[in-house]
């Protein structure tokens, strides 16, 4: 043996230390990184101040899953029902998808609450089963997309069903994950503004993937919709939980009634659903109405997919920031902010029916999304402060549904009302002078405030 006993063994690239290993671990390493460093950094900031312990911060995960899913049908659905047949025929679809939808809608306002107050145990079940819904159904699409056939209608429908159902669960889901000293408004603020980064930032991909073929945005969908019926389950199982929680209705005509509603809790509170239906009902009109107005008239010097894009944006970025000041504003009058954006949105309104012109149009869409996100914080707002907490949760599901119904009414304006541009902003500026009063009915029936020491809860 001797001397050999001591030779050094020989370092080979097969046992991981050698340089060929090391450098591939480091190429790995650096190609795995932006995805790991952007997930760890999307993590830290949906599960910050206790929004993990809690299980808000998953919500907030979930709704962003929602929104980049829904953005991806949104586009496979855009081109044929907007730019890929004549106007005509492109209205005459849409009135009929509207008038399919109008039905659901309808039903939906006394179905899903009541099924939520019968089954609050099954609240992450029905968050998968909606986005599980949508999966299906957009592989179903896929294949009537690229023809734009009638058979896309029933389909498409029951994506929107499913997707509003989804809307109505989240709403009730948010108040049992509040992290401790955690307004209401500041958890809907994190959970809205995630869904809108995520359309954002979804919107070119989906656009990306119909350069391939019209199908592939379906196909996205459906992936990211699988991926959200997973993480739905990921939620705490809380969410699940409904102890000592009833059931709350939006009026009662029972003089001696038990059940507390939205009308007998607080009267400023149905004054700020009202506002907030006329604001979501300006919402649908402009997208229907103006989808087809500038499709006719594009802005000067530009296409009319452009056009709608510009408007498209600014209405996006006025909801984005909308959210963002609502969460940094912490309202502490919220009647006043809702009578206060109204009249804004009003004032815009009438300019741009006034002094008609493409600018003010852009200018009215962006307004309308700054001031109907304050507004529906606002709301939230409210009814955490005025609707007792055995009933909260059952509240926000009805006026979810109500808003809902009111920005399908109002797409049911946009769609059979004539392309005239002055007459449609009339009509917009209608629809928020009704919504005006009835903020401002609201504001004058707000008590006034408590003195120090007050048990009144703090709005934010």
């Amino acid at each position: 043996m001797g001397h050999y006993g001591h030779v050094a063994p020989v370092r080979s690239s097969v046992d991981g230390s050698g340089p060929a290993r090391r450098a591939g671990r480091a190429v790995g390493r650096a190609l795995h990184l932006p995805l790991t460093g952007t997930a760890r950094g999307i993590r830290r900031v949906t599960h910050a101040h206790g929004a993990g312990e809690s299980g808000l911060g998953r919500l907030i995960e979930l709704h962003a899953i929602n929104g980049a899913g829904d953005v991806m049908i949104t586009v496979a659905l855009a081109s044929t029902v907007f730019f890929s047949v004549p106007t005509d025929e492109a209205r005459g679809r849409v009135a009929l998808y509207l008038a399919i939808t109008m039905a659901p809608f309808t039903l939906l306002a006394p179905v899903i609450g009541p099924l939520l107050d019968r089954l609050p145990h099954g609240r992450r079940a029905a968050m998968a089963c909606a986005m599980l819904a949508r999966a299906l159904l957009a592989v179903m699409m896929s294949g009537a997309v690229a023809t734009g056939g009638l058979e896309l209608y029933p389909a498409a429908l029951g994506v929107l069903v499913a997707s509003k159902a989804y809307g109505v669960v989240r709403s009730a889901v948010v108040p049992r994950l509040l992290p401790p000293k955690f307004s209401l408004v500041k958890a809907n603020s994190r959970v809205t503004l995630a869904g809108l980064l995520a359309t954002g930032a979804a919107a070119p991909v989906a656009a990306g993937l119909h350069t391939i073929g019209p199908p592939w945005p379906l196909y996205g969908a459906c992936a990211i919709f699988v991926w959200g019926t997973f993480a739905a389950f990921q939620l705490p199982h809380k969410v699940d939980e409904a102890k000592g929680e009833r059931r709350a209705r939006l009026s009662t005509h029972e003089a001696h009634s038990k059940r507390p509603g939205l009308r007998t809790v607080s009267r400023p509170v149905l004054c700020g659903l009202l506002a907030n239906a006329a604001m979501r009902a300006l919402s649908g009109f402009l997208i229907f109405f103006l989808a087809f107005l500038l499709r006719e008239h594009p802005l000067a010097g530009q296409s009319a997919a452009v056009s709608l894009g510009i408007v498209g944006v600014s209405a996006g970025v006025g909801n984005a920031a909308g959210t963002a000041v609502g969460a940094w504003l912490r309202a502490r009058a919220p009647e006043a902010i809702i009578a206060a954006v109204l009249s804004v949105t009003l004032t815009v309104a009438v300019l741009a029916a006034v002094l008609f012109s493409g600018l003010l149009m852009a200018v009215l869409a962006g307004t309308a999304g700054f001031c109907q996100a304050l507004a529906k914080l606002s709301l939230d707002a409210m009814i955490q402060r005025d609707v007792p907490e055995a009933v909260r949760t059952s509240a926000f599901a009805r006026s979810e549904t109500a808003l809902q119904v009111a920005w399908v009414l109002g797409g049911g304006i946009g769609i059979v009302l004539p392309l005239n541009g002055v007459l449609g902003m009339a009509v917009a500026a209608t629809m928020v002078a009704a919504g005006t009063v009835m903020a401002l009915r609201g504001l004058l029936a707000t008590p006034r405030p408590h003195p120090p020491g007050s048990a009144r809860p703090r709005v934010a």
